[in-house]
């Protein structure tokens, strides 16, 4: 059986992974791609053209074109939706990410619910950083775990409310699939450009993939889909992480990163720097879920900073240059950029302070040097010690309580399902299942909800169980308004308060292009 292929973002990190190993299927007819008309992408599409001939098909258009995305589902048998604007540029062009992220993924959606029973099946690339930030009080998380997207994160807010747009669709076969940190070959070279690697805070958990892996999943959706061995596969979402290799924390990654290239993370840069919050990234108890359908995690962080070496051998000249270059050229003259949190301090950000520090005190008594500064990575927190390599390790997740509370009986089978759990979990949420009956174990008949300001909504129980969706008015931002969802959600506060506290009482949101926020 051959089959055709529809993929936006093919000429991204990701995209051209998915596109080259797709490819490699003899099953795969054609593969389509979205192509803007940028001179980048023309210049990517006529490469593209001369390794892959007239199996790859060049569609023109662009994401928030809904004509464009018609044109380039017509005929296929799948779909994956890769393509987004992703920090940093998605920092700098809110509306444009608005566009590609929210009504591009609304355009795909409404092009295959069009095509009623002909339609391709749909994957969407969604994110880790619907999350939010988490620290080692709850490193470990979880498809169904509350979605808090960091504040000011356009990015992150319209990848949310695209997922809920698949949720909510009628299309009849789809997978949402929660991409987290992932490696590139380009990532050095990218983020030496901007202020955004001192959003990453030093002591949040991180659980990288690469991008060879990522194609390779994609890749052995089709071939194992093709072969009827992953039935069970479509209609949920799952983390898509890179195994235990590749849980590390921030300051891993600096380090990781840095010895690739003969430097020293302690000696080129200083704690100081970097936000303290508000950012996102864990480590994913249920990583396992997908390669097991899959196994795609091949790859581990170690090996893929080895192969950015091979790769680029000017990376080993590296090794040559004094500590102090180092962090003038690739570090401090980042500081000044407009993305960067000492930026934000310099001129007054008000809303970036308040959302990434806490408080402009918080920044004045922050350490300055790694000899006082408690690095996670090293087993040191602000409360003392802490054993780093257990709490990493599978085995160990339940002995720590690290898990967090979905608001209803787990240990029953999805069959099992009914409409007490559904009011119970509603009640986590600080609200009601005002369906009074549901059929045991249907997932995915729409119910309807009322949320604690008395907003009333439909969704199917896979949405707010299991992927961990709720209101659409008042849990979707902007604004981030978590402070006070928090004190009417136990689903919110049992990880909201883990890096906030009780009193801080605040709205963030963009006026006139700039980030505010407000007491209440």
């Amino acid at each position: 059986m051959s089959v055709t292929v529809a993929l936006t973002g093919a000429s991204g990190n990701m995209g051209k992974e998915c596109l080259r190993q797709l490819l490699e299927l003899d099953e795969v007819e054609k593969v389509k791609i979205l192509v803007r008309r940028t001179q980048r992408d023309k210049q990517f599409a006529a490469t593209a053209r001369r390794l892959y001939g007239k199996r790859m098909e060049t569609v023109w258009g662009d994401l928030s074109d809904a004509e464009s995305c018609k044109r380039l589902i017509a005929d296929t048998d799948y779909v994956f939706h890769v393509g987004a604007i992703i920090p940093p540029a998605s920092d700098h062009d809110p509306e444009g990410t608005k566009l590609a992220n929210l009504v591009g993924t609304r355009n795909m959606v409404d092009a295959v619910e069009a095509m009623g029973e002909k339609q391709p099946k749909f994957v969407h690339i969604s994110t880790v950083a619907v999350y939010g930030h988490r620290n080692y009080l709850h490193p470990w998380g979880r498809v169904g775990d509350p979605l808090l997207p960091s504040m000011y994160d356009v990015y992150a807010e319209n990848k949310l409310k695209g997922e809920r747009y698949v949720l909510d669709s009628s299309l009849r076969c789809w997978a949402i699939i929660r991409q987290t940190a992932m490696l590139h070959y380009n990532m050095m070279k990218d983020n030496m450009s901007d202020g955004l690697m001192f959003h990453t805070v030093i002591n949040v958990p991180l659980e990288w993939s690469t991008a060879p892996d990522s194609g390779l999943l994609i890749k052995r959706i089709v071939e194992r889909d093709l072969k009827g061995e992953v039935e069970d596969f479509w209609k949920k979402c799952y983390n898509l992480g890179g195994g235990a290799a590749n849980r590390v924390t921030g300051y891993d990654t600096y380090a990781k990163l840095l010895t690739t290239i003969g430097s020293d993370i302690e000696k080129v840069m200083s704690p100081g720097w970097n936000s303290i919050r508000n950012f996102h990234g864990l480590w994913f108890a249920d990583g396992h879920v997908l390669n097991d359908f899959f196994d795609y995690q091949h790859q581990t962080i170690d090996e893929f900073c080895k192969a950015i070496v091979d790769k680029f051998p000017i990376y080993k000249a590296a090794a040559a240059v004094p500590s102090g270059l180092i962090s003038a050229v690739g570090f401090k003259r980042l500081l000044g950029t407009e993305n960067s949190p000492l930026e934000w301090v310099k001129n007054g950000d008000k809303g970036r302070i308040r959302a990434f520090f806490g408080s402009e005190e918080n920044i004045k008594c922050m350490a300055k040097s790694w000899k006082e500064f408690p690095v996670l990575a090293k087993g040191e927190v602000a409360d003392g010690n802490i054993d780093y390599d257990a709490i990493r390790k599978e085995e160990n997740i339940k002995k720590y309580n690290f898990l967090l509370n979905h608001g209803y009986d787990e240990s029953k089978p999805d069959s099992e399902l009914d409409i007490e759990d559904m009011q119970s979990a509603a009640a986590y949420r600080g609200g009601k299942c005002l369906s009074e009956s549901m059929v045991k174990g249907d997932l995915y008949t729409k119910l309807e909800w009322e949320c604690h300001d008395g907003h009333t909504f439909s969704a199917s129980p896979y949405t707010v169980l299991k992927a961990g969706h709720w209101c659409p008015t008042c849990c979707q931002p902007e604004p981030w308004d978590y402070d006070r969802l928090a004190k009417f959600m136990p689903f919110y506060a049992q990880v909201w308060y883990d890096t906030h506290a009780r009193e801080e009482n605040t709205e963030y949101f963009f006026s006139g292009g700039k980030a505010m926020y407000r007491r209440y």
